[in-house]
């Protein structure tokens, strides 16, 4: 290499040396407050500038997306099993999870706890829990709440926190039908043509209530002034009558059918049906009626015929007084005739002294000169005959 080669690469790398060392310079002479925010913060006016503070994520909820509880409804006094499952919404994991379920005042734990414990839940992920259950024999019908919580911690930016979910399902409780029909009560003595009463008897022994109750009574034979009637609701524990009125149309016997349709407590539409026989008979006759059958038309009897029966009759009534006055006259009169016979025997008998009984002066003074065979100048048989 020549002198003057060498030369010239020497001052070249010289120039690169000095080119490198002013832009160095230059970059440590910018001032750095050209880069600060109003959020920084700095020890003293020439203390050097702290970096901004870290913005928290979003707080992880926790949901449930779907639960199960079986086919349909529970029945109360039934065990059956909830299974939920629970998913973590958030962008961060959670983790020291304790959850608690809470069936309230209608489901109860059935042979286990309410409590259950999860280490970690990642963001994004799902987990199951299933617990046993009972629902209980006052549980009201319909839809009841179950109460699930959730209470976990999360670690967000460096920074620990605390956060609780509360979420309520509900599981579908029915109660069984108890609404309770007696035997229907079919009255004696039907008639024809007059109006009668079935009645039967109800009792709502269930928990809820019984709506729109409705009665209905059908059949050949028979008529009805109201085709169905409204009874209404029946509360729980409440009673009563139902009364199906009709009136037969003919005799013999008549196939009828009672129908009680209502609404249970679940809202479920019931209906029964009660079968009857009906021994209807012709009404009885009137009096007037008897007496229109039996007595034949007789011919008109003329006025005079009358009368002369009814003086007829009032002549032998008088005929028989007549002779019954008679011959109680005569009666009477033997008897006396017969008294005076006798008188008339003892004054011609003499008396001894011996049987006669005492007698006063003046009878014995009589019956002397009744003796000596007159009296007052006459005889005693001219006076007997007199008499």
């Amino acid at each position: 290499m020549t002198p003057s080669i060498h030369r010239a690469l020497t001052a070249f790398t010289v120039l690169l040396a000095t080119l490198a060392l002013a832009c160095s310079v230059a970059v440590a002479a910018t001032p750095s407050s050209a880069f600060a925010d109003d959020s920084a913060t700095t020890a003293d006016q020439g203390s050097s500038v702290t970096a901004p503070a870290p913005i928290s994520g979003p707080v992880p909820n926790i949901i449930i997306t779907n639960f199960t509880y079986g086919d349909g409804s529970v029945a109360v006094g039934s065990d059956f099993t909830l299974t939920f499952t629970f998913q973590n919404m958030g962008r961060v994991a959670v983790g020291n999870m304790v959850v608690t379920v809470d069936g309230g005042e209608n489901f109860a734990i059935s042979g286990g706890t309410n409590t259950f414990y999860f280490d970690t839940l990642y963001a994004g992920w799902s987990l199951t829990q299933s617990v046993p259950m009972q629902a209980l024999q006052s549980a009201k019908s319909g839809a009841q709440p179950v109460n699930v919580s959730f209470r976990y911690e999360y670690v967000d930016n460096g920074a620990r926190s605390s956060n609780t979910s509360d979420i309520r399902i509900s599981v579908p409780v029915s109660q069984p039908d108890r609404f309770q029909l007696n035997d229907p009560v079919v009255p004696e003595g039907v008639t024809v043509g007059a109006e009668t009463t079935i009645t039967m008897d109800y009792v709502n022994k269930g928990k809820g209530d019984i709506a729109n109750v409705e009665a209905s009574i059908e059949g050949d034979g028979l008529e009805t002034t109201v085709k169905t009637q409204y009874v209404g609701n029946v509360a729980s524990g409440a009673n009563g009558s139902i009364g199906f009125a009709f009136t037969p149309t003919q005799s013999g016997a008549i196939e009828a059918k009672l129908h009680v349709a209502y609404e249970d407590s679940d809202g479920h539409a019931q209906s029964k049906e009660f079968p009857v026989t009906i021994e209807a008979a012709e009404p009885a006759p009137t009096p007037d009626d008897m007496g229109a059958t039996v007595e034949e038309p007789q011919p008109a009897v003329p006025w005079w015929a009358v009368a002369l029966v009814a003086g007829g009759i009032v002549l032998l009534v008088v005929v028989v007084v007549a002779l019954v006055v008679r011959r109680r006259r005569r009666k009477r009169k033997a008897k006396a005739d017969a008294a005076d016979d006798e008188d008339w025997d003892d004054w011609g008998r003499p008396v001894s002294a011996s049987s006669a009984p005492a007698q006063p002066a003046d009878a014995v003074a009589t019956q002397v000169i009744a003796g000596a065979g007159t009296i007052g100048g006459a005889s005693a048989s001219d006076v007997k005959g007199r008499a």
